[in-house]
């Protein structure tokens, strides 16, 4: 373990749990974090949950978390468009968590007119939703996504995420939007920030190459690889050739990962 790395920034879906199944050996690694005193963030680019919603389901699982601990995608977002155009009016094609997040940072949510369109995760998407959101985009609205995962890990397999979503909305309008999530540095900066450190004296922890280790190796950031989601051994080396970037550690498991802290 790099003796440099003061904290660490944790993903969740994929690294700790499944859905709702803990990954073996997730709350004996936060509790080693804990017990040494070493701080730690969960860093999520699920825009589903607000941050005590999250914490409340890792606790539910054993795994020791307070909502100040969390950031999620959607609460970065919110921040994002609130401290560059204070008070917009916002549509959200998404979950409770985005919604709760826009609000709480002075947006105006709205189905009419809005400034941006903020887009996440929403399992109850729709070819209405698609057609709402695409003729609010044409019509001027800035596009901000809160995370381009393509597929999500749960305990019954890969389910498609808000990247996917955002795929038709792009082929529907030919809009970039803004991404605030993991590969983005926006998340990324919101994070380090909250824990008030520079990026080489961070790691990142996370399963998927192609969000959580690019935006720790863009950040300048540290970065550990644990082959309990997105990525295993079977994909490893497609992931490493694809992304172009290597972690600085891999771990087949969190138990070999918590072996290496207590070294």
């Amino acid at each position: 373990m790099n003796e440099a790395w003061k904290a660490f920034l944790i993903d969740l879906d994929g690294t700790l749990y499944h859905g709702t199944q803990m990954i073996p050996g997730a709350d004996e690694l936060i509790r080693e974090f804990n017990d040494r005193g070493i701080p730690l963030l969960f860093v999520t680019n699920n825009s589903s949950r607000t941050p005590e919603d999250v914490a409340a389901h890792l606790s539910g699982m054993g795994i020791p978390a307070v909502a100040d601990q969390v950031c999620t995608s959607a609460v970065a977002a919110a921040q994002y468009i609130a401290e560059t155009a204070p008070g917009s009016r916002v549509a959200a094609v998404g979950e409770q968590g985005l919604r709760i997040a826009l609000e709480q940072a002075g947006l105006q949510l709205t189905n009419e007119y809005p400034d941006y369109v903020v887009q996440g995760i929403d399992r109850s998407f729709t070819y209405e939703k698609l057609t709402e959101a695409a003729r609010w985009i044409l019509g001027g609205a800035k596009y901000i996504l809160t995370n381009p995962d393509l597929l999500l890990p749960s305990q019954d397999g890969l389910l498609p995420g808000a990247g996917t979503l955002s795929a038709a909305i792009k082929a529907a309008t030919g809009a970039d939007p803004i991404v605030i999530g993991k590969p983005s540095g926006i998340l990324m900066k919101f994070a380090i920030d909250r824990l008030g450190l520079r990026p080489e004296d961070v790691a990142v922890i996370g399963d998927n190459m192609l969000t959580d280790i690019t935006a720790g190796v863009k950040a300048g950031c540290g970065s550990i690889l644990t082959l309990t989601g997105v990525t295993t051994p079977d994909n490893l080396d497609t992931f490493l050739s694809s992304t172009g970037v290597k972690p600085d550690m891999i771990c087949s498991d969190l138990h070999e990962l918590r072996q290496l802290i207590t070294r």
